[in-house]
């Protein structure tokens, strides 16, 4: 059993013929991502990457009965896509694009909530489960298939934890990374609920950075969740000045709760097995996995 995305999922890509669509969908394509075809308004009937473009979600789904979908439009556009993929039916709604209105969040939130639909990111490098289905922007070579399930606010730091789990001569179930905006749609805790019920999962990552609630939630759920699946938990940003926004519109420090020092110590309390490196996290992977 997979986490939201699989070798059956029919994927497509809105924002298709633009530069990073284009980029992104070939190396998706190359991974052996079912690709079946993508969404630019306007250019519809044509083919490309020798797969057909639709001008609209609803037409696209019709046609190909796609189920997720990865947005790359750019900003002022984007929670328009999003609603748009809600609205015609689709299940998973992958956004990477990076540097969405606040405002534009709130309103796609919105409106997506009360239809049968999971958002992930934005601002997120995406959803993979190796030798199945990569819907992202993140390196596929670093991922081999095993039993350790990632959940991360920072794409860099998926790539980092996935490539060290490998090394350890484990491998990933499957990688999402949530964003680093105010406003997601997928929240840590929820990422985690759907890895800990994952039969194939035998461990989860979860990485976090200060700023938010989003740890804290998830730590609780597990605590009171009672369930002994062990999870490996790092927050990125000790070194961060409070106050300040660092790289993730979503890091920022408002009080006391919001540091790394805090987080790790209620992950701490509620079992979870925290690293102070990132370069720990395998190791330690490992080492509860024994």
């Amino acid at each position: 059993m997979s986490v939201l995305v699989n070798k059956n999922s029919k994927v497509i890509v809105q924002g298709f013929t633009g530069s990073e669509g284009t980029f992104h969908a070939e190396q998706m394509i190359e991974y052996g991502t079912n690709v079946v075809g993508g969404v630019t308004p306007g250019k519809g009937g044509q083919k490309h990457l020798d797969k057909p473009v639709f001008n609209t979600v609803s037409e696209a789904v019709e046609k190909t009965g796609a189920d997720t979908t990865i947005i790359f439009v750019p900003p002022a556009f984007a929670a328009d896509a999003i609603m748009e993929a809600a609205d015609a039916g689709i299940k998973v709604i992958i956004t990477i694009t990076e540097g969405i209105p606040v405002k534009d969040m709130i309103t796609a939130s919105d409106y997506i909530k009360d239809r049968n639909c999971r958002l992930i990111g934005p601002n997120c490098p995406g959803v993979i489960t190796p030798g199945e289905a990569k819907v992202g922007i993140m390196p596929g070579f670093v991922f081999k298939k095993g039993t350790v399930g990632i959940v991360s606010k920072s794409g860099t730091l998926t790539y980092e934890a996935a490539d060290q789990v490998v090394k350890q001569g484990l491998g990933i179930t499957t990688a999402i990374g949530i964003g680093g905006d105010p406003i997601i749609g997928t929240t840590t805790k929820e990422a985690l609920e759907m890895l800990i019920m994952d039969p194939d999962s035998e461990a989860v990552v979860m990485i976090g950075e200060i700023g938010g609630q989003l740890e804290i939630d998830a730590a609780n759920w597990y605590k009171n969740s009672g369930i002994k699946k062990p999870v490996i938990g790092f927050i990125a940003g000790e070194t961060a000045p409070a106050g300040r926004t660092m790289g993730h519109a979503g890091a920022i420090v408002g009080g006391s709760d919001d540091t790394a020092q805090a987080k790790k110590k209620v992950m701490r309390e509620c079992g979870i097995h925290v690293v102070e490196s990132p370069a720990e996290i395998g190791k330690k992977v490992a080492e509860v996995l024994g």
